[in-house]
């Protein structure tokens, strides 16, 4: 149960809740399996608040203090989070489904496993973050950083990764089935396995990436730049390479049955049976 002397303070507002704090800067902050769904709480100092399995769903927590904060098991679905200070903060196993976490920096964090289905991280810092077999589905990561993030395994079916950097991500496993991907840079990412059927990679940036045993089926790869680029036995099965670029490419092993190949420039690519 929570500490019913800090729940009543802080359900009076932050600016009186700010200043009880400011005047009691030595009490441990206790608020755990609290209810304060789709309350008021932009701009609380929660710094290092015990807020677990809190039920803060819909909440406006932009610009609150959550340096340090427990939120592990926490409901956070829905929640406004922009702006907000997450430096240190604990969210193992917290809902963040629908929540606001745009334009954050949440460079270095582990958020591997969590739920984050349909969540906005529009322009949010992830570089280095560790996002392993984590749900991003609808996600909007459209203009991320996501560079030498860990995204083994992550779920990314229909999410938005416009103008995202994914530079030297590991993306290994990934499914990013129908996912949104104009000008996404993934230069150098290892997209070893990954699931890419339907997807659209016009426009993206693929320098010295791997796409060893891709699923690229039906993909659309047309007039795209893959010269030299490691293919190794990757399913391209129906796949829309028209007037690609892909000279030097390594597609010995790849699967190309009724793939459209027309007009691609395939001088020096290792193809089955050469």
């Amino acid at each position: 149960m929570p500490n019913e002397e800090h729940l009543r303070i802080l359900l009076q507002g932050p600016q009186v809740w700010n200043k009880w704090r400011n005047e009691n800067p030595e009490v441990e902050v206790y608020l755990r399996y609290v209810n304060l769904s789709r309350r008021n709480l932009a701009g609380a100092n929660l710094e290092e608040a015990d807020l677990h399995e809190a039920n803060l769903r819909g909440a406006d927590l932009r610009g609150a203090n959550l340096k340090g904060a427990d939120l592990g098991g926490a409901d956070l679905r829905w929640a406004k989070l922009r702006r907000a200070e997450l430096s240190g903060v604990d969210l193992r196993r917290a809902d963040l489904r629908r929540a606001d976490l745009s334009r954050l920096d949440l460079s270095e964090a582990e958020l591997s496993w969590e739920n984050l289905r349909g969540a906005n991280l529009k322009g949010t810092k992830l570089k280095g973050t560790k996002l392993i077999g984590a749900d991003l589905r609808l996600a909007n990561l459209s203009g991320a950083d996501l560079s030498d993030a860990d995204l083994r395994e992550a779920m990314l079916r229909e999410a938005n990764l416009s103008g995202a950097d994914l530079s030297g991500a590991n993306l290994s496993n990934a499914d990013l089935s129908l996912a949104k991907l104009k000008e996404t840079n993934f230069s150098g990412a290892d997209l070893t396995r990954v699931m890419l059927e339907l997807a659209s990679l016009r426009a993206t940036k693929l320098k010295g990436a791997n796409f060893s045993y891709a699923n690229l089926r039906w993909a659309n790869l047309r007039s795209m730049i893959l010269n030299g680029m490691k293919l190794g036995a990757a399913n391209l099965v129906r796949a829309n390479l028209r007037e690609a670029a892909l000279r030097g490419a390594e597609l010995s092993e790849a699967d190309l049955s009724d793939a459209d190949l027309g007009g691609a420039d395939l001088r020096e690519a290792k193809l089955r049976g050469t």
